[in-house]
């Protein structure tokens, strides 16, 4: 089954000073995207710039496949200036996606700034079960705080300047909670996507509690399948690619 097609762009609306949701209407016979996969989305019809753009699944709703980005660069600068109607080409659902919990299991969700798109639509699916550790510079950076509301069993919030939620990292946030004591204990399983600092940080705390850890790794990609082996990173395997192997890999087979 072909994964490239055009779509329509059904809404390009601002949702922060930076960032935008884009709604595209896709065709039925896409394969059904599942949280932690992500698009190449064409961001300009000329040659300037030339390739397709990376972007998480944000959501699929009824209104067509969502995709939360940041504008900081010419392609994206490009693609929110684009209007409803318009078709773009796009590649898609790529890579792997993230591994549901057993039903016993805790899901404990990491998101650090725009990671919020990648596991956004894993914690709807969980529908009520995951406790979200969301985490930010300030309040004004908390995206889609309020729709994630509706999804998460609980949000706990950290912010750097202490404008929302408490004043420090998610890293600090998610030890705290991991250290509570707890009995008997419960069986936990973490999801995260964010800065790679934050989640080097989040693999050794999973290390240090012994929880399994799925992480989505964020690297330039050029392609988006795997063939000019520009967003390697290196595992317990030897160097792997993010765009085929991943964006999704055990927290453990990553060496930081």
């Amino acid at each position: 089954m072909s994964r490239y097609f055009k779509a329509e762009i059904r809404e390009n609306r601002p949702v922060h000073t930076v960032h935008n949701l884009l709604t595209l209407n896709v065709p039925l016979s896409m394969p059904e995207p599942r949280p932690g996969q992500f698009f190449m989305v064409e961001v300009n019809k000329g040659t300037d710039p030339l390739l397709k753009r990376a972007f998480s699944l944000f959501r699929k709703t009824a209104q067509g496949v969502q995709i939360l980005y940041r504008i900081r660069g010419k392609g994206t600068e490009i693609l929110k200036d684009m209007k409803e109607g318009s078709e773009i080409e796009v590649l898609g659902p790529l890579g792997t996606c993230y591994p549901l919990p057993s039903g016993d299991t805790i899901p404990l969700i990491i998101a650090g700034g725009i990671g919020i798109a990648s596991v956004f639509s894993l914690v709807e699916q969980l529908s009520g079960r995951a406790t979200v550790f969301y985490g930010a510079r300030t309040k004004n950076d908390l995206l889609m705080h309020k729709e994630l509301k509706g999804f998460a069993k609980e949000i706990l919030v950290s912010t750097d300047d202490g404008s929302a939620g408490q004043k420090g990292t998610i890293a600090d946030s998610l030890s705290a909670f991991l250290s509570r004591p707890q009995s008997p204990t419960p069986k936990y399983r973490i999801y995260a996507c964010g800065p790679h600092p934050l989640l080097k940080i989040v693999s050794e705390i999973a290390r240090e509690f012994k929880i399994s850890a799925n992480i989505s790794m964020e690297e330039h990609m050029a392609c988006g399948i795997g063939a000019c082996l520009g967003c390697v990173v290196r595992t317990r395997d030897g160097y792997t690619r993010v765009c085929k192997e991943g964006p999704v890999f055990e927290a453990r087979e990553i060496v930081w």
